[in-house]
């Protein structure tokens, strides 16, 4: 085997030793070997999800180095959460670039070292670079920045998501917009490699293919007594999501059971009606709509019927103004035979319920004295582990719920459903005349 060949294998089978030659002596055989063998080799689209100091990012800025070494004709897109981040990472590549493992590497296979022609915060390129295409060989980009009209043979993102995700669906719909635009700038027959760590259920990384993760207890790069410590010093919701990769509600959120859904077979034997489907459990009960009229705020919609110790629910929720939605309110309190719909009448003088009036449904207004946080606290949270939701409830409308807290930033689904429990806490859940008979 002649030394290109050899040279070649090497870096194949264990890139590991490139990395640690580098200088990043903390990188193993296991699980680093795995995850750069993975990232340099593969021929798929590749996500790895890691626990906080897995050196995750150092290994990645390795193989972001020996992509440009021996693949010359790529170019390569890096994205980071900020501009700032995308530096950080640059900065790392052009080390590796200036070591001696990846300049003897470069000497063995083109009889010259590798040297940048263009070096700044956010781009790269060497004098090994094989394209016209006029490109760098290696741009970084924050991913607040405009990534329209680009286009690269490998995509590489790096831990896009971030605490702000975890706790702004504005931020994580961000996240995932941008994430989508990527298949746009691939290159035909192109990759796209993400690492990162997950922070809430519904963040960018539900959207990726081939995910391998990796916690702190299989890595095993963090001691007991290490890992006991990190515990200590963060909430344990943090701590689940960072060392354990393990989405939970903060631990000082008020609904810590995972709700429960309804089936037609429940609903037969509920109401011992043989063609009876879950939608019937709330026939003839009673419907909320938490308003939103402009802003980041959202509009929920809550339908209920309580049933002895039991109350059956279905949630949506929309992010926009009540006018653009209340088609589809109406729509979904008649086909589900829910109503009156009760309406806040504090914020608009009664405006919302005239316009439902008008579009020939039944609404009831209420005026609002209980503070938001501890009508949530009192009531939905009693009613909580009594609830079943059917099916069709918004998953949005259920994680608002879920991920509530005093200082959450949205309390608009949390705040229809506790309504609806004030409502039949207070009756014996017969106190109005259902419009649809029965």
């Amino acid at each position: 085997m002649d030394d290109i060949a050899y040279a070649v294998q090497s870096v194949r089978e264990r890139p590991y030793i490139i990395a640690r030659d580098v200088g990043f002596t903390d990188v193993r055989e296991y699980p680093h070997n795995e995850w750069m063998r993975e990232i340099i080799t593969g021929k798929t689209d590749y996500t790895l999800l890691a626990h906080r100091g897995s050196y995750k990012s150092s290994v990645l800025s390795v193989c972001i180095a020996l992509f440009m070494v021996l693949l010359p004709e790529k170019n390569i897109i890096f994205l980071r959460k900020t501009d700032g981040d995308v530096a950080e990472m640059i900065r790392m590549v052009k080390k590796a670039l200036d070591s001696d493992a990846i300049q003897a590497l470069a000497m063995v296979l083109y009889h010259r070292g590798i040297e940048a022609i263009e070096s700044s915060g956010s781009a790269i390129t060497t004098n090994l670079y094989m394209s016209v295409s006029g490109s760098s060989q290696l741009q970084g980009i924050g991913m607040k920045s405009s990534i329209t009209g680009k286009h690269a043979d490998i995509v590489i993102t790096d831990d896009i998501c971030n605490i702000t995700d975890r706790i702004s669906k504005a931020e994580r719909d961000r996240t995932k917009l941008q994430y989508q635009e990527l298949q746009n700038i691939r290159n035909r027959g192109g990759r796209i490699i993400n690492t990162g760590t997950r922070w809430h259920n519904d963040d960018v990384y539900a959207l990726m293919d081939n995910v391998h993760i990796y916690d702190c207890y299989q890595t095993d790069l963090i001691s007991s007594e290490q890992l006991e410590n990190i515990r200590e010093s963060m909430s344990p919701s943090l701590f689940a999501c960072n060392y354990e990769l393990q989405i939970i509600a903060a631990e000082d959120a008020l609904f810590d059971t995972a709700p429960r859904f309804a089936t037609d077979e429940m609903a037969r034997d509920v109401l011992k009606m043989p063609g009876a489907t879950a939608d019937d459990l709330i026939r003839d009960g009673i419907a909320h709509v938490d308003a939103a009229y402009g802003g980041e705020d959202y509009t929920a919609f809550t339908c209920a019927k309580r049933r002895g110790d039991t109350i059956y629910m279905y949630g949506r929720m929309w992010h926009g103004h009540v006018d653009t939605v209340l088609d589809a309110i109406i729509a979904d309190a008649m086909r589900l035979k829910c109503g009156p719909i009760l309406c806040e009448s504090n914020a608009d003088k009664n405006f919302l319920a005239k316009e439902i009036a008008r579009a020939g449904y039944r609404a009831r207004t209420y005026s609002e004295t209980h503070n938001k946080y501890m009508k949530i606290a009192e009531y939905l949270r009693k009613w909580w582990r009594h609830i079943i939701w059917l099916p069709g409830t918004d998953r949005d409308y259920l994680d608002q719920i879920m991920d509530y807290t005093i200082d959450a930033e949205h309390d608009d689904a949390p705040d229809s459903a506790s309504v609806l429990c004030r409502w039949f806490d207070r009756r014996t859940g017969a106190a109005y005349v259902s419009p649809f008979g029965g």
